[in-house]
């Protein structure tokens, strides 16, 4: 089994609620964006090294997988350049309520999040969710 594919299963195990699997939906790509939107708040050049460090371990995992998490990426850091509020503010707000929402949705699935774990299923997580839109589409990765 690929590397990338024992991820995702083992990534998914804890995620196979219906109601868990909506909240993720959600809130993951907001746990993204406002961790970019946090890094961006510091300086654009350590969001663009944590993105670099992200597709890196992405690119280990496949190629397509990291050029698809790259636009994913460009998508989220595209409305930095033009936030008319204050943007670490905003990143705090949103990485919190989030956060909530997962571990709401971890309760309802029963299992705890999957980064106890191993702490690189921080990274899996949004890769899980393009997986599942590479796959509606045809997309092989």
């Amino acid at each position: 089994m690929r590397k990338v594919d024992e991820l995702f299963a083992r990534y998914g195990e804890s995620h196979c609620n219906r109601t868990n699997k909506a909240i993720h939906w959600v809130c993951v790509p907001l746990i993204t964006w406002s961790v970019l939107a946090a890094l961006w708040a510091a300086s654009p050049l350590a969001a663009y090294a944590g993105i670099g460090v992200a597709v890196a371990f992405y690119a280990w995992l496949s190629p397509v997988v990291a050029i698809g998490m790259l636009a994913v990426f460009a998508l989220m850091i595209w409305p930095l350049t033009v936030w008319p509020f204050n943007v670490l503010l905003t990143a705090l707000v949103v990485f919190v309520v989030a956060w909530i929402g997962q571990f709401v949705g971890h309760a309802i699935e029963g299992k705890k999040p999957s980064f106890f774990e191993d702490l690189k299923f921080l990274l899996v997580g949004p890769a899980w969710l393009l997986h599942f839109i590479y796959r509606k589409v045809g997309i092989p990765y």
